[in-house]
C-alpha cells in the first residue's frame, strides 16, 4: 500500500491528531508527515498543507491547528464539489477550504466551548451549531468531504481500507417497566393518580399487569431478542441505574431482584453500558451508579450514554475518563436528529481545554425515537422514512449508523402506537 507524504510548515498536537484521525483511523492509509520541503519527491503522492502547489494536492491552512487555546471563530463559508464548506480560502489551492481545520472544528466540538445560553436541560442548543446554520445537520458533512478527498487520493494512485457500513442498534432503558416492580408507594400512587383522573381503564390495565394477567406495556425485551437473533445484530443497552427517584430519573429501582435479573439477561444478549442519572455529574453519584451496575453484571462498565443527552464540554467527558469509561455514545442532540459532529464515524475525543487527544472514543448517533416524536413531531411512518434516509446515506458513504430507541417506544404503550411496527419494518428493509 502506497504511503502519502504530507508537508506542513509547522507541527502541533492538533495537526498530529487530525492527520491520524483522517489517515490512520478513517481511511486507513499510511502517511508520513514532514516539515522539510526537500523530503518531498515529484514521484510521491503528496499533500501540502498551508502551501499551494501545482502538482501536489494542496490544502489551505487557516491557523486553527496551530493554536493552543480556544479562540472564538466565525468561519467563512462557501462550496466545494457542490458541498457546503467552511474555513474557505480564495486562493490557488486544490481545495478551496481548510479541510483539516473544518474536520477538527466539528469533531472537537469547539463551538460548544463558546459562551452560550443552555436549554432547559442545561444542554448546548443545536441551533447554535454551524451545521444547523448551514442547514446541514441532517448530513454527515465531514464524511462527504472525506469521500471527495479520498477520490482525489485515488486519482493519485492511493488506496486505503476504510471501514464499511454497519448498523449498530442501541437502547436506553430509562424505565424498564411501566407498572411492574415499582414498590408499594409508587404503585399505590399510580392507582391514586388514575383514580383522581377517573381513568378507570388505566387502573384496570395497571392491575392486570401487576397481577401477571397482561404484559407490561414497556416490556419489549423478548421482542428485541427475537429481532437481534433474526437480523444478527449485537445490541448495546444503556441502563439508567439511579439509586434515588428524581423528576428526571424515574427508573425501576436497580436493586430490585427482577431488575437485577433483567440487567444480567441484557448483559448476556449484548453489551451493557451506563446511562448516568441526570444528577450524576456529581462525582459520588456517578461512582455509586457505576459500581452498582458493575456489581450486578460482575464485569467492568466501560461504555456510557448521557441521560437526556445531558452533557457539557469538557467536564462531562473528563468525568467519564476519570472513571475508566472508554467509549461514549452521547454524540447527538436531544432536540434534533442528525450528525452533531458532522460524522457517523467514531473518533477519539480531543480535550481542547488541555489541547490534547484522550483515550475516550466517541460514537455518534444519528437518530433517536424520543427526538423524532417529541421535538420533530413525526409520526411513526414519517420517522421510518427519516430512518431509511439515514440508512441510505450512511451505506452510500460507508459509515456506521447508530440509532437510539427506548424500550417504552417498542412495547405496547398506546402513546407509542405504531413505533414497534415501524422499527420492525426498518430492520426488514435493512436486511434486504
Amino acid at each position: 500500500m502506497r504511503q502519502v507524504h504530507i508537508y506542513a510548515p509547522f507541527q502541533s498536537p492538533r495537526l498530529t491528531y487530525v492527520l491520524k484521525l483522517i489517515f490512520t483511523h478513517w481511511l486507513k492509509i499510511p502517511y508520513k508527515l514532514t516539515h522539510h520541503w526537500d523530503d518531498l519527491s515529484s514521484e510521491d503522492c503528496c499533500v501540502c498543507y498551508g502551501v499551494p502547489h501545482e502538482k501536489f494536492i494542496s490544502i489551505p491552512a487557516c491557523g486553527l491547528l496551530q493554536e493552543e487555546k480556544i479562540s472564538i471563530l466565525h468561519p467563512a463559508t462557501g462550496s466545494w464539489e457542490d458541498l457546503p464548506v467552511f474555513f474557505t480560502e480564495e486562493t490557488s489551492y486544490t481545495l478551496p477550504f481548510d479541510l483539516l481545520s473544518a474536520i477538527f472544528y466539528l469533531v472537537s466540538r469547539q463551538e460548544e466551548y463558546y459562551p452560550h445560553a443552555p436549554d432547559h436541560y442545561g444542554r448546548y442548543p443545536a441551533q447554535n451549531s454551524i451545521l444547523y446554520q448551514l442547514h446541514c445537520l441532517n448530513r454527515p458533512l465531514a464524511d462527504e468531504w472525506l469521500n471527495k478527498f479520498y477520490q482525489l487520493l485515488q486519482l493519485k494512485g492511493i488506496s486505503g481500507n476504510p471501514d464499511s457500513f454497519y448498523y449498530q442498534p442501541t437502547y436506553d432503558i430509562d424505565i424498564a417497566y411501566s407498572y411492574k416492580y415499582k414498590g408499594f408507594f409508587r404503585t399505590t400512587g399510580g392507582f391514586l393518580r388514575d383514580f383522581l383522573r377517573r381513568d378507570f381503564q388505566a387502573m384496570r390495565t395497571r392491575a392486570s399487569v401487576i397481577f401477571g394477567k397482561k404484559l407490561d406495556p414497556y416490556d419489549c425485551f423478548e421482542r428485541l431478542l427475537a429481532w437481534h437473533q433474526q437480523y444478527e445484530l449485537h445490541p448495546r443497552y444503556f441502563i439508567l441505574s439511579a439509586l434515588q427517584t428524581t423528576a428526571y430519573d424515574k427508573n425501576n429501582d436497580p436493586r430490585h431482584p427482577m431488575m437485577q435479573r433483567l440487567i444480567k439477561r441484557l448483559a448476556q444478549e449484548g453489551t451493557v453500558g451506563m446511562h448516568p442519572s441526570f444528577y450524576a455529574h456529581e462525582e459520588r453519584i456517578f461512582q455509586n451508579e457505576k459500581k452498582h451496575l458493575e456489581d450486578t453484571i460482575r464485569h467492568p462498565i466501560t461504555q456510557s450514554r448521557q441521560h437526556y443527552i445531558h452533557m457539557t464540554m469538557p467536564t462531562t467527558y473528563q468525568l467519564l475518563l476519570r472513571h475508566d469509561i472508554t467509549d461514549d455514545f452521547s454524540m447527538g442532540y436531544g432536540t434534533h436528529n442528525g450528525f452533531r459532529a458532522g460524522t457517523g464515524r467514531s473518533f477519539p475525543w480531543y480535550d481542547l481545554s488541555k489541547n490534547a487527544e484522550t483515550n475516550l472514543w466517541v460514537h455518534p448517533f444519528c437518530f433517536m425515537d424520543a427526538t423524532a416524536k417529541y421535538y420533530e413531531k413525526l409520526s411513526p411512518s414519517e420517522a421510518g422514512r427519516v430512518l431509511d434516509q439515514y440508512y441510505s446515506l450512511s451505506k452510500s458513504l460507508g459509515i456506521p449508523m447508530i440509532t437510539v430507541f427506548h424500550n417504552f417506544s417498542l412495547g405496547t404503550d398506546n402513546a407509542w402506537k405504531g413505533w414497534n411496527e415501524m422499527y420492525s419494518q426498518f430492520l426488514e428493509n435493512f436486511r434486504k
